[in-house]
């Protein structure tokens, strides 16, 4: 029988660490363990934090960055990717040269700009270099409310909204958007799925009220970088996605003394 080489599927997170286990890289492999992907991961930036904040944060220097990119290009076949905190513009440049110079399948872009408890992500600067060098590269963008606000410039006050924050993205050469609607104040959590071909698309879950929602934009994309790798269509992907994360923060778990993690052990087939 001769063996398949790099037949499983790969996928690859480009983010920051965090100590405390419950966002970033921590939970994005924690999410491909979960959905029967190999895991790999390019460290940006290294935090100290918990579920009540982040204490601490050093970015990578930027060959080390560069290295690790090389290193997974010449072993690993990756099938679909994901970036999350990128810290500031310098690495957000960074990144977006190694994206361009491997194929590292569909880019999902989750804008991370502020942690769960206050702590900027992304220093006010790199935001320009985030609209001009990394969307243009995404297959997917997955801002929540206030970061779509940042990135268009459009403050929304209701839903009705959301459809134009997601052109505006568009416009900056994202083929795909999903605007996530949890910062609303809306029993029903709703997000809005623009796709490169017009249609669009909302999905509702309801709203669990809890402070246990550490991770929870890392996890979808992580999930739908994770279905993407499997073939799955990004529709499906991510409506699958919206399902596991709905139901890991419905069913929580007990961790730590403020934003506490998700449950990622939920299974959703």
């Amino acid at each position: 029988m001769t063996e398949k080489i790099n037949s499983f599927p790969q996928v690859l997170t480009i983010a920051g660490t965090d100590s405390g286990g419950g966002a970033g890289i921590m939970a994005d492999l924690k999410t491909f363990q979960m959905q029967k992907v190999f895991g790999t991961a390019v460290v940006v930036a290294v935090t100290a934090q918990n579920t009540l904040g982040v204490q601490d944060s050093f970015l990578m220097p930027l060959e080390l960055i560069d290295a690790q990119f090389t290193s997974l290009a010449a072993d690993f076949k990756i099938r679909a990717c994901k970036t999350g905190m990128l810290g500031d513009a310098a690495h957000v440049h960074q990144v977006a040269l190694n994206l361009k110079k491997y194929d590292f399948g569909p880019i999902t872009i989750d804008p991370v700009m502020v942690a769960k408890g206050g702590a900027p992500l992304l220093s006010k600067d790199a935001v320009k270099t985030v609209k001009e060098e990394l969307l243009p590269l995404a297959d997917l963008v997955t801002p929540n409310l206030p970061e779509a606000e940042v990135l268009t410039g459009i403050k929304a006050s209701s839903e009705k909204q959301y459809p134009a924050l997601a052109h505006a993205l568009q416009e900056m050469g994202v083929k795909n958007v999903l605007i996530k609607g949890g910062h609303a104040e809306n029993e029903l959590v709703r997000d809005y799925t623009l796709l490169a071909d017009g249609t669009d698309f909302w999905i509702s879950s309801p709203r669990t009220h809890t402070k246990r929602t550490h991770g929870t934009g890392d996890t979808l994309a992580a999930t739908i970088t994770a279905q993407l790798a499997h073939g799955q269509t990004l529709s499906a992907a991510i409506k699958l996605g919206k399902q596991y994360v709905a139901k890991a923060i419905a069913e929580t778990i007990q961790v730590g003394h403020g934003h506490g993690p998700l449950n990622h052990w939920v299974k959703i087939n």
